[in-house]
């Protein structure tokens, strides 16, 4: 009988090792991928590794030594060429084989022997009788690896057992605690080009990691079989699987999506990232750019070299169409003349041209969009209401233009925007005042500082700065001063002496609208004391375009270089019929009226003789006459009076849309003409933490009855009928003092207590504002009737207190006082007002407010509801005649 043939050897590359006796090898590539085989290693059998859960199969761990088995062959054959024979037995459905580690199999290591002798694997005979030759020689080995304790023969084998974790609850605590450290790690499996999992070591945390910065082809399996990849996909994940499956690597986590981690991958040989951009397998994202801990500049760099190369996906690239620049025309020095929104400017070059451009990549605060309820198809965009004023209206553009006008207007600066060594679009975005745009993949017109400009986005988003905050609206609430309204400012204005303002707006030389933020208010000003030259007008209101006086323009610009965005002190004296405020104007500490005279762009009004700067303006009339200086250059004495200039206006304050802001309020307390104390919910655990803190301030230092002396006006600790302790207001003491009233700030209510149960409050309770706030239920007013009237408040009381937060909305404002609708659902749907007229227990105030317009009409059919059913004040038909005239109705 002859012998039998020797087996036949192949040669192939180690991929990945599956366990300790599974292997993958890929042959000899034949045009793509190269063909992959799986081997199990002939006549051992190893530990089995641990498993994750799946939806058919429970979770198990790891057998004593599996993974020292697994890893003791990953170390030594993975990427490493070998020598493997290969036999399939019969009914077998797996491939099994001995792997040769050398270039033939006389000098080679058998590394089915080289596992049995370090006790890693069990030597596994069909037949242990009738062994064969190399079975017979496993055998001997593995007795003697059992004689020296080797490995799963190691007395203390039980402690070789991995606790893989297989998930983290918690991956955005988990980034913050290892973010920027290096962590030794085992990739595992490649997904695509830019996607792998991977086992961090020592504590055997399994992730999947996304690569920061790039995005590599897709790969995808349709049906669990069929392979549906992207151009260049299956190259891209071949290119990592060979560099990167099962070797020690080192990952830095940076960020989370989804459930995978963001980070980057370090190899010894470099950073895969990199090369992946060189050899074109990806392309950069934007989004995960900016947290690349190594920075952005190599791989933008690496990305833009293999676009010049047009190598594998950018072989048909073609650079983006661009505006070409010449050197100078890219780099400049000018001046910051005006802030255009939140994110241009209009500066003024050396020889005196006026140029506007805007910041690179980066797009300023504005409304956010409505989304259509689910169904609903999306609306049309509406016409802004006339009154819309973008600068207070948009959230966050207000403090948006202000950093730019504090830090730019007037100042020279550089482009790219830079002030000092400082750029000031990334400035602006890492305070939340500005969002970086987000570009087409093949767009490349974009800020040469764009991943400093996300990686400062991030910064801000974490923060929850500006337009990220989840609680500042951002929303600034000024009041525009014109028409009657005028006259409410007025006396405080001329009380103030000097006012600090910021001219929003130009119209002429000498009218200009100013921002006064310590009043929350906008104003039209006129410069007293002069008549200056108007300006050209556009056609408005079917009138004509009217054309400028003589030197008009000429005064219009000097006035705007000297003032507009600037801070300037402003000093009111008067109005005028349209209700614009008459005064002076300081800038830098000069005053406006008299340069405009000097520089002979004005003439002084005769009602600057009974001012105190009439010596100043006189003398600069007479300087400018001297010099013939424009206005004066013919000498024409004749003096137009100041209301010639400045005639009066038509009402700049348009009707607006009524706001809906409902806020969850718990309403504490009502009072009497329908006022209510409110606590807003968002502040209520505060409040809880500032009472317990109270409470524990007075139990640790109790006070002593009859020491403390009760004063009208006195911010105090009050014992209520509880005797807890709460912050009040002593609002009346009785003579003799041995009885106050105090109303109680955080809640409302009012009471009448002895002096020796109130006490001195804490220095350290004094500074939170109160967390009560006082409301008037709007549009309503209470019947005459007395009765009528208590069953309308009983009412009253019973729908707005309950243990249940109410929405409120602030309509209107009468003085300090603020008028609020009362709902009980967040969009105001279920309106406790119209429920109130509905049910005939109040009556309907008549406003003419038109931004309320809607409102009323739907109150007023609740109360017309009301009459038709009779109900309750109504019981008897219409109340009075005077009740009837004020509601429109005919007798």
């Amino acid at each position: 009988m002859s012998a039998p043939a020797a087996p036949t050897l192949h040669r192939g590359i180690v991929k990945q090792v599956l366990s300790g006796d599974s292997v993958v090898i890929r042959g000899p590539p034949k045009g793509g991928p190269p063909p992959e085989k799986t081997i199990l290693l002939s006549n051992i059998l190893a530990p089995k590794l641990a498993r994750r859960a799946t939806t058919n199969n429970e979770e198990t761990k790891d057998e004593p030594f599996a993974w020292e088995a697994r890893e003791y062959l990953r170390k030594k054959l993975v990427g490493e060429s070998v020598l493997f024979t290969l036999e399939k037995p019969p009914n077998a459905t797996r491939e099994y084989g001995v792997i040769y580690l050398g270039k033939d199999v006389a000098s080679g290591e058998n590394v089915v022997e080289s596992l049995v002798s370090e006790g890693l694997v069990s030597v596994r005979v069909r037949d242990p009788s009738r062994p064969s030759p190399e079975q017979a020689r496993l055998l001997e080995v593995e007795t003697a690896a059992k004689s020296a304790g080797k490995g799963k023969w190691a007395t203390n084998a039980a402690s070789h057992v991995r606790e893989c974790k297989w998930n983290i609850e918690n991956m955005k605590h988990f980034v913050e605690r290892n973010q920027g450290k290096p962590i030794k790690a085992i990739v595992e499996h490649v997904r695509d080009g830019s996607t792998v999992r991977a086992f961090l070591l020592p504590d055997f945390y399994h992730i999947t990691l996304m690569i920061s910065g790039i995005r590599c082809p897709q790969t995808k399996l349709e049906n669990n079989a069929t392979s549906v990849s992207q151009p260049y996909g299956d190259e891209a994940k071949f290119f990592v699987e060979s560099r990167l499956l099962q070797r020690d690597v080192e990952i830095i986590l940076e960020s989370v999506n989804n459930n995978n981690f963001v980070g980057s991958i370090v190899h010894p040989k470099g950073n895969i990232a990199e090369t992946l951009l060189l050899e074109g397998f990806a392309h950069c994202v934007d989004w995960s750019m900016a947290l690349v801990s190594a920075g952005a500049d190599k791989l933008r760099a690496a990305e833009k070299q293999a676009k010049e190369k047009r190598v594998r996906r950018w072989r048909d690239w073609t650079p983006s169409a661009s505006l070409q620049l010449s050197g100078k025309e890219k780099e400049f020095t000018a001046t910051v003349m005006e802030i255009v929104g939140g994110d241009a400017m209009i500066v003024r070059l050396s020889n005196g041209q006026d140029k506007k451009i805007f910041l690179a990549s980066i797009r300023p605060p504005r409304l956010p969009e409505e989304k259509p309820k689910e169904g609903e198809a999306p609306k049309p965009p509406q016409p802004r209401d006339k009154s819309f004023r973008p600068l207070y209206d948009i959230p966050h553009l207000y403090e948006a233009r202000e950093f730019l006008r504090k830090k730019l207007v007037g100042k020279k600066t550089c482009c790219t925007v830079t002030i000092g060594n400082a750029n000031v679009a990334e400035a602006m975005v890492s305070k939340g005042l500005a969002s970086v745009i987000r570009y087409k993949q093949n767009d490349d017109q974009r800020s040469s500082h764009y991943d400093e400009l996300l990686s400062a986005e991030t910064k801000a988003n974490k923060g929850l700065k500006g337009l990220h905050s989840k609680k500042d609206t951002g929303l600034k609430r000024v009041n525009e001063v014109s028409g009657q309204s005028s006259k409410t400012y007025l006396a405080s204005f001329q009380r103030a002496g000097r006012l600090r303002g910021v001219v929003e707006f130009v119209a002429s030389g000498s009218r200009m609208r100013i921002h006064i933020e310590s009043e929350s208010c906008v104003i039209t000003f006129l410069l007293a004391g002069i008549s200056c030259p108007r300006g050209a007008r556009p056609a408005n209101n079917g009138q004509g375009k009217v054309d400028p006086e003589p030197f008009g323009e000429e005064a219009l610009q000097f006035t705007k270089e000297r003032v507009l965005q600037r801070d300037v002190e402003i000093k009111v004296d008067s109005t005028d019929k349209a209700g614009s405020m008459i005064g002076w104007l300081w800038v830098d500490n000069l005053n406006l009226s008299v340069m405009l005279v000097e520089n002979g762009l004005a003439k002084m009004h005769n009602t600057a003789e009974k001012t105190e700067f009439f010596s100043q303006l006189k003398r600069a009339e007479e300087t400018a006459k001297a010099k013939k200086e424009k206005v004066w250059k013919d000498f024409v004495e004749e003096e137009k009076t100041h209301n010639e200039d400045d005639a009066p206006v038509e009402d700049e304050k348009a009707p607006v849309e009524r706001k809906k802001e409902y806020t969850p309020v718990y309403i504490t307390e009502v009072g009497d003409e329908m006022r209510f104390y409110a606590q807003r919910e968002d502040q209520g655990s505060k409040l809880v933490a500032m009472m317990d803190e109270l409470t524990q301030a007075f139990k640790a230092n109790p006070p002593l009855a009859g020491a403390y002396t009760p004063k009208k006006g006195d911010l105090c600790a009050a014992k209520f009928a509880d005797n807890n302790w709460y912050r009040a207001r002593i609002e009346r003491v009785a003579k003799g003092g041995s009885d106050v009233e105090v109303f109680y700030v955080d809640y409302g209510n009012r009471e009448s207590v002895a002096s020796t149960r109130c006490a001195s409050l804490p220095s350290a309770f004094t500074s939170p504002k109160p967390y009560a706030h006082e409301y008037t239920l709007a549009c309503i007013k209470l019947p005459s009737d007395g009765d009528d009237r208590s069953d309308a408040m009983e009412e009253i009381k019973k729908v707005l207190i309950t243990n249940e937060p109410v929405f409120i909305n602030v309509e209107y404002r009468v003085g300090i006082q603020e008028f609020a609708s009362v709902a009980s659902d967040k969009e105001g749907k279920e309106d406790l007002i119209k429920y109130l007229l509905e049910e005939g227990f109040v009556l309907l105030e008549n406003r003419r407010d038109r931004r309320l317009k809607k409102l009323m009409d739907d109150y007023r059919s609740s109360q017309d509801q009301a009459k038709k059913m009779h109900a309750r004040i109504w019981q008897y038909g219409d109340i009075t005649e005077d009740d009837a005239a004020e509601f429109g109705m005919n007798r």
